[in-house]
């Protein structure tokens, strides 16, 4: 029995592609456990990549890419491309016999996954580089990814019912690529027509033919009769040019060539793809400017510095909240006067968020309101932030060498709350420099948290028992900070494992503190008022004690956020101003170019710059894959 096989460039192409989509579709899925509603896919955390995670995707994409290139390169200068033709007779077949419907139905099934792909690479190159990298282009690439997995499947299953597991296995059984039929010539073919046409007319005047000589095989000469009614000229000598291409045909050896060509162009294409990479480096230029026209820190954007300037704008995505997108676009602008760097940074945000973790009493005591606090991964009731991460790597894509995915990255550390990764560093990358803006601690006061990204810190007896959440390498530089939650957790009395909550100061002047919070909405999807602030300072309140707690009715909202001193040493490195208006964020931050801090990168030519929005969220920030190299003029 003769068992069925392919061209050995189509096996090649195949198993190429196979291997990898496979890589794309692991890492893919190591990217997606960071989106707030896909928690479900660490249940394969063992089998999903912990390392160069999005470095493996690019690299996944650019062979796909190339792969993909070739193989349509293929199908042309092999003339395969007559097996996936999708016309009118396939289209019927799908109402025709079952071995026509299945034929047709493989067809169909093709051009789905053609489609598929020609969208995956357009939507994966949208996000890469920034270009409508929002949410709807996020899903196009999600949805498409399992349409391809789904395609796999019923591809399987329509060569099985073809031809069971001798169909199938016709994948791993490679030969020669056969000669396509000539090509039909319009010219011979009109003349061997009118030769035809003629002969009928001119028969009767030739004289019968000769008696085959002696020795000749019987039917020779009307063998010669239809190779000379084969020729388009009829005098032709044998052996011509023209006879030679029109009869002959072509070798396995010159067939060869599609592959090749093919190949080449595959190299090409993906060698182009890196080097335009390599060259289109998003820049933000930071302007010299005179000290004298340097920025008022109020976050009014009206400065003359910032007049005349062309902002960086980019999009970023994958966050929480956002109005459900979990994406903002986000405007930066820069000016330097030799001494200190400002920034203006402006985002899209629809609701001004300060709310930080209200304490509401109610009858069985006081309760903090949250929605995912007790794991870190507050998502409602938690103040708008900011963050800049700055470092001296260009060799990661979207912080391979900062953040590391997975549930339980490092064996010897505590598992993650949250079910995501931590943000750490490992071997010689040293320190990552991040600023935190919050919008009620610290940052209504004008500072920016200064905090640093290093290797893995020893965990503490808490994080241990799982009380508080293990950060990896994330830790604020050295300092003091002037906020601190208004609440004490503690065990529950009646040893059920319920945790009390204790405020830790509560309003001198409970109407006062009401006035200062303005229009009270705890729906955490709204926001505050104009001039309102949800916090306390240590002047306006007092530690709690029974008795002044007995005079607090039923009800009551008092802010979970205490603010006292000022902030200090290296965390106090980052000055700001934020205001919001109109559904925007304008923050205005000032910082030296060099604060001679083995915690803080100086800001020259070279730094990269990544930036993220946090709409009322504790850790779900939007993103952007590709860094922001830094021109200091």
């Amino acid at each position: 029995m003769k068992h069925p096989r392919t061209d050995y460039g189509t096996i090649i192409l195949h198993w190429l592609f196979v291997a990898a989509f496979g890589i794309a579709f692991f890492s893919g899925l190591r990217i997606a456990t960071e989106a707030p509603e896909r928690t479900w896919i660490n249940l394969f955390d063992t089998v999903l990549p912990r390392e160069s995670v999005w470095t493996m995707h690019m690299q996944a994409a650019v062979v796909l890419t190339a792969v993909s290139l070739a193989y349509t390169i293929y199908l042309v200068r092999s003339g395969l491309g007559r097996r996936i033709r999708l016309d009118k007779v396939r289209l019927r077949g799908l109402f025709g016999s079952r071995q026509t419907r299945l034929g047709a139905f493989n067809i169909v099934l093709y051009w789905v996954f053609f489609v598929t792909m020609l969208t995956l690479i357009a939507s994966g190159g949208l996000l890469y580089f920034g270009f409508y990298a929002g949410h709807d282009v996020a899903m196009l690439h999600w949805y498409g990814t399992w349409v391809i997995v789904a395609f796999a499947g019923l591809h399987i299953l329509a060569h099985h019912r073809a031809g069971g597991a001798s169909q199938l296995l016709r994948i791993f059984r490679a030969t020669h690529l056969s000669p396509p039929p000539p090509r039909l010539d319009a010219i011979e073919l009109l003349t061997l027509l009118a030769e035809q046409s003629a002969r009928p007319a001119s028969e009767s005047k030739m004289p019968a033919p000769k008696r085959a000589k002696p020795g000749r095989p019987p039917g020779e000469t009307a063998e010669e009769d239809w190779q000379t009614m084969r020729s388009p000229v009829a005098h032709a000598p044998p052996g011509t040019a023209r006879q030679n291409s029109a009869s002959k045909p072509r070798s396995p050896r010159f067939q060869s060539n599609p592959f090749v060509v093919a190949a080449a162009v595959a190299i090409t294409g993906a060698s182009f793809l890196v080097a335009a990479d390599r060259l289109a480096v998003d820049q933000l230029q930071i302007h010299r400017i005179d000290s004298a026209s340097a920025p008022t820190l109020d976050g009014d954007t009206s400065d003359r510095a910032w007049r005349n300037i062309q902002p960086f704008s980019l999009m970023t995505s994958h966050g929480g909240n956002f109005d459900g997108k979990g994406e903002t676009r986000i405007e930066i602008r820069a000016v330097h006067d030799g001494t200190w760097v400002y920034f203006l940074f402006t985002w899209e945000d629809p609701t001004r968020s300060l709310k930080h973790l209200p304490l509401v009493k109610q009858a069985d005591g006081w309760h903090v309101l949250h929605d995912g606090h007790e794991t870190g991964d507050e998502h409602d009731y938690n103040e708008d932030k900011f963050s800049v991460l700055l470092t001296t790597s260009d060799a990661s894509l979207a912080g391979d060498r900062t953040f590391h995915a997975s549930p339980h990255p490092i064996s010897e550390a505590p598992a993650t709350m949250t079910g995501r990764g931590l943000h750490y560093t490992m071997g010689d990358t040293g320190y990552v420099d991040v600023w935190q803006w919050k919008a009620t601690s610290g940052g209504s006061t004008g500072w920016m948290d200064d905090a640093h990204i290093g290797p893995p810190l020893e965990a503490t007896p808490m994080q241990v028992q799982n009380i508080a959440p293990y950060k990896g390498g994330f830790a604020p530089d050295p300092g003091v900070a002037n906020y601190t939650d208004n609440f004490i957790v503690n065990a529950d009395p009646a040893g059920d494992g319920k945790r009390m909550i204790t405020p830790r100061r509560l309003p001198k002047d409970l109407a006062a503190t009401y006035a200062a919070m303005g229009d009270i909405d705890l729906d955490p999807n709204r926001g505050e008022s104009d001039g309102a602030r949800w916090f306390m300072t240590e002047s306006e309140s007092t530690p709690y004690s029974a008795e002044l707690d007995a005079r607090v009715p039923v009800g009551i909202v008092i802010p979970g956020v205490i603010i006292a001193g000022e902030f200090s040493g290296d965390r106090a490195d980052v000055r700001c101003a934020g205001r919001w208006a109109s559904g925007h964020w304008a923050l205005e931050v000032a910082r030296r170019l060099d604060t001679h801090s083995e915690y803080d990168v100086p800001i020259k030519t070279g730094v990269f710059m990544r930036v993220a929005a946090f709409d009322h969220s504790q850790i779900r920030h939007t993103r952007h894959v590709r860094p922001i190299r830094l021109e200091v003029e």
